[in-house]
């Protein structure tokens, strides 16, 4: 058994998250074994509490992807230079990113190959082959994966050189069906995010500036992170038909005339992992939203030697009931019960149960929120029912408080002199107004390195005021703030 001294040494080890934000999330995700460093620079290894955390995340979007109509397949993770290259734009986005293979085995390749940084030029290059006839769409795919993008400064789930994504590609027949796929898988990356991980997002379109390469227009969610900084959760891109024109994927049509198809693609990947750290953990770690908890209820035996079995009986007993939760007993004999409560609070576990021989007499339970610390004492015959009411109001109120620190910290203001105090201050998102001039866009991520993550797609209709860098009367409103 381990020293009563011992119990608190978890919470001691973890960066206050107000004294150093970027040090705590390091602490957090890696003090809870949720992922660690490699001998390769920039990647790491997602340890199996934080792929226990990946594969609740990802089943519940893929759920919501299959629902929409789509099907998954699997690409290969090589593209070949001439398909890169064939479209120059994208090329040029992502360029400094692209790792390549140039041997295989003792030998040198005739053609180099990239290791994909996104898959546009590979599937674009099959879809040609697919895709004859107006009867042979839409096509609807989506595939998990991972991709390599060759990152100067990385940092755990946030931006490493390696990591796991969706990638979405899909053909239609006309423009507007394209726009409306579009805007559906904005809406379910936006419902799914607020749903499942307690996320809320503002949502709107890319500015040209920020929009992916080669696309005709790009749509993102954006979620507020606790150090005021914003994280872009998932991207869907509306691609035109400009890669269809550079990798010939044309159709003919019923009216007998040969046409170009319209694309989209959409993703979202590990990094939002990262951005339920930031946005739901405090200074004691941890703090995850039951729908995608690895464990939603822990069992924690409180006992004395003379006491052990019936106490681990009657956990047994209890975890049984719990069966349609994600459950685990903590029946380790190595550590004492403060120090389990402590490791599995910095875990993030919505509830733990306690029980001790004063409990079994009562025939209670001792049940205790990671969200709020609140205690409450159930008794036994009401353990399933108020499990099931207590993690549904956990996740409503982790929405809810992530909701108003978002509120708290969003500002409305076309000063760029107070805008500026802002952003060096409290951070946070600012709406604004933005006359459409790039150059307007680029002054301000130059002097306050800040950028308009969206223009909304609800609430333009408000005054519009000035724009924020000129002065000069603004197209429209916009979200900027700092961004991860």
């Amino acid at each position: 058994m381990a020293r009563k001294g011992e119990d608190k040494e978890f919470v001691k080890e973890l960066t206050s998250k107000s004294e150093d934000f970027s040090e705590w999330y390091v602490d957090v995700v890696r003090k809870t074994d949720m992922a660690d460093y490699t001998a390769i620079k920039g990647c790491m290894v997602i340890k199996p509490y934080g792929y226990a955390l990946w594969e609740n995340i990802r089943d519940a979007l893929d759920k919501r992807i299959k629902a929409t109509g789509h099907k998954n397949a699997y690409f290969p993770l090589f593209v070949p230079e001439s398909l890169l290259k064939l479209e120059a734009e994208h090329v040029e986005g992502f360029a400094p990113e692209v790792a390549w293979v140039t041997q295989g085995g003792t030998e040198p390749l005739e053609e180099r190959l990239a290791i994909r940084p996104t898959s546009e030029a590979i599937i674009c290059s099959i879809y040609a082959k697919w895709v004859q006839s107006y009867r042979d769409l839409p096509i609807l795919i989506n595939q998990w994966a991972n991709v390599v993008r060759w990152e100067k400064v990385t940092r755990l789930f946030l931006r490493t050189t390696e990591f796991l994504w969706q990638e979405g590609h899909t053909c239609h027949r006309t423009y507007e069906e394209a726009q409306e796929e579009t805007l559906k898988m904005l809406g379910v990356y936006r419902e799914f995010a607020e749903t499942e991980l307690a996320m809320p997002v503002i949502y709107g379109e890319k500015t040209e500036s920020e929009k992916f390469a080669g696309a005709q227009k790009t749509y993102a969610i954006e979620a507020l992170m606790g150090d005021g900084r914003a994280l872009q959760a998932g991207t869907s891109h509306n691609l035109g038909q400009h890669f269809a024109r550079v990798f010939n994927i044309k159709f003919l049509d019923e009216d007998q005339q040969e046409k170009y198809v319209w694309q989209t693609s959409w993703g979202a990947s590990t990094r939002l992992i990262g951005g339920v750290v930031m946005m739901h953990g405090d200074d004691n770690g941890l703090v995850l939203p039951p729908r995608i908890a690895p464990v939603q209820v822990v069992f924690v035996p409180i006992y004395f030697s003379d006491s052990m079995d019936t106490v681990v009986q009657k956990v047994r007993e209890l975890g049984e009931k719990l069966s349609e939760f994600r459950v685990e007993l903590d029946l380790r004999e190595t550590q004492t019960a403060g120090w389990k409560f402590n490791e599995w609070e910095m875990k993030g576990v919505p509830l733990r149960v306690e029980v001790g021989p004063k409990d079994i007499k009562k025939e209670q339970v001792v049940i205790v929120r990671r969200d709020t610390r609140e205690k409450l004492f159930v008794p036994e015959g009401r353990l399933v029912e108020t499990v099931r009411d207590l993690l549904s109001d956990i996740q409503k109120a982790m929405f809810q408080k992530a909701l108003r620190f978002r509120e708290e910290n969003t500002v409305r203001t076309d000063d760029y002199g107070e805008f500026r105090t802002i952003m060096e201050t409290r951070r946070g998102f600012v709406k604004s107004g933005w006359c459409g001039d790039a150059g307007c866009e680029a002054r301000v991520k130059e002097e306050t390195k800040a950028t308009i993550r969206c223009i909304p797609l609800d609430g333009c209709d408000e005054e519009k005021g000035r724009c924020l860098a000129c002065g000069r009367p603004a197209q429209c409103t916009v979200y900027l703030a700092r961004a991860y």
